[in-house]
């Protein structure tokens, strides 16, 4: 090891020797203690002369763990790829002894809001702020790691009597890396692609990595915009270990480009308005600690611009909701390496980079232990709902049989939220989320109450409200993210006190069950598509090497059960080979995915199509290929790729369009690396900008050619809208936007601008939409959806298209939740986003609006999953 790390610094000495004054300027303190290794001794490099593989600086916590008394480290999770996550717990030795009666006082602090009085204040007596900060969300955003493996360092080993003190009055919790399979991603790729004699030139290989780049997860996924879904095992993981503790303070560590200066808080607008009026103030005390040093060392840097906090699910914004100050930090530096000459002409170094957020990081530390019992006090005014800013007193989610309530309920259970289930009717007076009225209605038993009278109410009434009040259109990120019209249910909100007989929630209890005659030999099994796990169970059915039907109507037994379009029929008599293996298979298909599976012995309906009928058509396991690489988005990508891989487990090669573009040549076929169009019979199309540089002239004969020999199309979002007239593809309609000439837009100031713009975008809003559920394509789902709209386009209904999916005809009750203008509204009323035209003997699909955005807008997702896997045998 000795003997590479010597190569290594060999190899990279031309950078070193021409960057020796910013190791100089910006020195670390090393060898505070004799025995504790530094990391430029643990690592036998500088920091910033390279970048640190995940593993070594695992090995590093570690060792600082076992050799320091202020330290420990925990695993909270583990990452797809294997790589443990890690969290290091720092505070002074005697705290660390008390560690766990120090994490339930802070519980208890949490809800004292039931009790005050002295209770309260004998458990602030002395009680440390908990202060937790979370690096490399991002996995390219590389520089915060290597910061934390010195702020670690520092506070293990420092004899610094102020931040002795700081450590005596705060327990410091430091989520190292967030996401570790997408920072090695980054760095094995970077250290390989490293010169010896530097990449400062900004059109340097080193500062272009290749598609996806390292800032995902393994599904390509944003993990900071994941904190409140959970829907990955490093956030699950996180938010469980935050959940455990409820931080007073919080930072979240980026980067952004490296043109820019960093970024410190306040924020901008728009911002979540629910929170404490004093959340201004903290944030502006704690940025103003860190350019006080900036200012001292000449570091450039900028507040109150460009992030705003409005969308809680970042890591700056969650805390907040959940009654911390949460706040962000942003060093200019993705893509910059170990160093890049800006557009201004200075060189940006890697070790700038990681001396300004270690330097942000202690100040931090010192600010809040500083200011421990206000910010104690800060975060039990903010759990006390009687400071709530929301007048809801209550929601209430009716269980009508939609398997995303167990989805909606795993989400309340992971972020501590209390619910509690109805254990007998209730009639109330509430407001209703699908059309906004409100009036007295009689809701069943079995529905969720979940009352804002609890600590979390901020985080709460946030994520649940559909009117949270915007005061600036232009954001950084979404307008709307109601967890009630995400999961597309039937919620109310209540503005009175509510009582009905409830029970806790504190599980999910989903098991299967087989249901229907056990003696004698089934004729068939069926398994309803309604059902959150159908899909799966198909992909297991496949594998299985069975024969499935898909009912292409609902059917009734003659006891009176109904069945939805779609449902999954095995007939006994076309798997004979399997036989055999049919009860047990069924059996165990219940019990893993929690399925209702009915066993007929006979084929004869009361209503509808009998089991056999021809109408009942096959559904065949389809060879599946995903586009990816450039043009398409990676977020969209990872998506689809998510959804089939991991959550269905149904086989889809991911092919870069670097391979496909060959089809065009018929000879070239897959033996040559090239993939050819008819080793598939799906293909699936991301979201992409400028999709002509991948499909031309002649690749667009081919694709139709495929497609009218039987393939299926299958496009989101963007690529939608290029497979209209606007490719010369077809002569489907599109109606969008346009080039705004209007006499405001002409004489705008050059300074009003990006307003006007930003009031004429639709930035992830939610609208209300109806499906055409007798349709394949909408089979499983509601008749009314919620969909969520970004931009401003939508296909013109025609003939020749199979509407599936409709925005409200009225404008004017369109809009569910989020913002747009009246003009983007009259747009889109009335026309299509998710719809089928035929092609010769094939099927072009049309998402408009991405049915399972970052996975978490479950309403609408079943349509990707009906237009693979059942829509090519309709």
């Amino acid at each position: 090891m000795r003997l590479s790390v010597l190569l290594i610094l060999f190899a990279f000495s031309g950078l070193m020797v021409a960057q020796t004054d910013v190791y100089e300027r910006l020195e670390f303190p090393d060898n505070l203690t004799s025995s504790v290794l530094s990391p430029r001794k643990f690592l036998g490099y500088r920091l910033g002369e390279r970048f640190t593989e995940y593993a070594r600086s695992v090995n590093y916590f570690d060792y600082l763990a076992e050799q320091s008394p202020r330290i420990r480290a925990e695993r909270y999770g583990t990452t797809y790829e294997g790589r443990p996550l890690i969290l290091l717990t720092v505070s002074s030795e005697e705290n660390i002894r008390n560690l766990e009666r120090i994490r339930q006082r802070q519980l208890a602090l949490v809800n004292t809001f039931r009790e005050q009085g002295e209770e309260t204040e004998d458990l602030l007596e002395g009680h440390p702020v908990i202060n937790s900060y979370s690096y490399n969300i991002h996995g390219n955003e590389a520089s915060s790691t290597e910061a934390a493996m010195q702020v670690a360092y520092e506070l293990a080993t420092t004899e610094d009597e102020q931040t002795l003190e700081a450590l005596r009055n705060s327990v410091i919790l430091m989520f190292v890396c967030v996401n570790p399979d997408g920072r090695d991603r980054y760095v094995y790729w970077y250290n390989g692609m490293a010169r010896a004699t530097g990449g400062a030139e900004p059109d340097d290989l080193e500062h272009h990595a290749p598609w996806p780049n390292g800032r995902t997860n393994h599904y390509w996924f944003d993990l900071n915009r994941d904190w409140v879904w959970g829907v990955h095992p490093e956030s699950r993981g996180h938010t469980q270990a935050y959940q455990r503790w409820m931080p007073n303070v919080h930072t979240d560590y980026h980067e952004q480009s490296y043109n820019a200066n960093y970024f410190t808080v306040p924020g901008t607008t728009p911002r979540n308005l629910l929170l404490p009026d004093t959340y201004e103030s903290w944030a502006d005390t704690f940025g103003r600690a860190n350019i006080r040093e900036f200012n001292r060392m000449g570091i450039s840097y900028f507040t109150r611009d460009r992030f705003d906090f409005y969308y809680p699910s970042y890591g700056s914004s969650y805390p907040s909701v959940m009654g911390a100050v949460g706040m962000l930090t942003e060093q200019g530096g993705i893509a910059g390496g170990r160093a890049v000459e800006t557009e201004d002409g200075y060189v940006l170094t890697l070790r700038q980079r990681v001396w300004d957020h270690y330097t942000t990081s202690i100040a931090q530390v010192r600010t809040a232990a500083a200011n421990r019992e206000a910010l104690l006090r800060y975060s039990l005014a903010a759990w006390n709902p009687i400071n709530s800013k929301q007048g809801a007193t209550g929601y209430l989610i009716e269980n009508d049989g939609s398997d995303y309530l167990d989805d909606f309920l795993q989400l309340m259970l992971l972020n501590g939220v209390e619910v509690e289930r109805t254990t007998e009717a209730l009639d109330a007076r509430g407001r209703s989320f699908r059309d906004g009225t409100v009036a007295d209605r009689s809701h069943p038993a079995g529905s969720l109450i979940i009352a804002t009278e609890q600590a979390r109410h901020l985080f709460l009434n946030s994520i649940m409200t559909n009117d949270l009040q915007i005061e600036d259109s232009v954001m950084y990120d979404m307008s709307s993210w109601s967890a009630a019209l995400a999961y597309n249910l039937e919620a109310f909100a209540f503005d009175a006190p509510i009582r009905v007989n409830t029970e806790p929630v504190t599980v999910i209890e989903s098991q299967g069950s087989l249901t229907g005659p056990a003696d004698g030999v089934p004729y068939a099994y069926v398994i309803d598509w309604g059902q959150r796990q159908a899909p799966r169970a198909l992909a297991r059915l496949w594998d299985a090497g069975l024969r499935v039907r898909a009912s292409l109507e609902p059917f009734t037994t003659d006891e009176g059960e109904v069945f939805s379009a779609g449902s999954l029929i095995v007939l006994r008599g076309r798997n004979l080979e399997h036989e055999s293996e049919l009860s047990e298979l069924m059996t165990t298909l219940s019990d893993d995915l929690g399925l209702r599976i009915a066993r007929f012995s006979t084929g004869r309906m009361r209503e509808g199509n009998d089991l056999a009928s021809t109408r009942n058509f096959p559904v065949d396991q389809p060879r599946v290929a995903l586009l990816v690489d450039q043009p398409f988005d990676t977020y969209t990508s990872g998506q689809i790729y998510f959804l089939f891989d991991w959550e269905t487990r149904l086989p889809v090669s991911r092919i870069r369009t670097s391979q496909l573009r060959q089809t065009a040549v018929p000879k070239f076929g897959s033996r040559y690396g090239y993939a050819d169009l008819s080793d598939y019979d799906v293909l699936i199309l991301p979201d992409a900008d400028q999709l002509e540089d991948v499909f031309g002239k002649e690749e667009l004969a081919t694709l139709r050619q495929w497609i009218s020999g039987g393939g299926t199309l299958v496009t989101v979002g963007s690529s939608a809208e290029f497979f209209t007239e606007a490719s010369k593809f077809n002569d489907q309609r599109l109606k969008s936007p346009g080039k705004d000439t209007t006499t405001a837009a002409a004489y705008l100031s050059f300074a009003d601008r990006t307003a006007y713009y930003g009031k004429q975008n639709i930035p992830g809003t939610a609208l209300h939409a109806r499906l055409d559920t007798t349709h394949p394509l909408a089979f499983g789902l509601k008749p009314q959806v919620y969909t969520l709209k970004f931009g401003s386009s939508a296909l013109v209904p025609q003939a020749d298209l199979q509407s599936v999916g409709r925005y409200a005809a009225d404008s004017t009750a369109l809009l569910a939740s989020g913002y747009a203008s009246q003009e983007g509204l009259d747009r889109l009323a009335g026309n299509t986003w998710a719809g089928v035209r035929t092609i010769g003997q094939g099927k072009l699909v049309y998402l408009l609006d991405n049915p399972h955005y970052r996975m978490f807008w479950r309403g609408p997702s079943r349509l990707m999953q009906n237009a693979v896997m059942i829509v090519p045998g309709m």
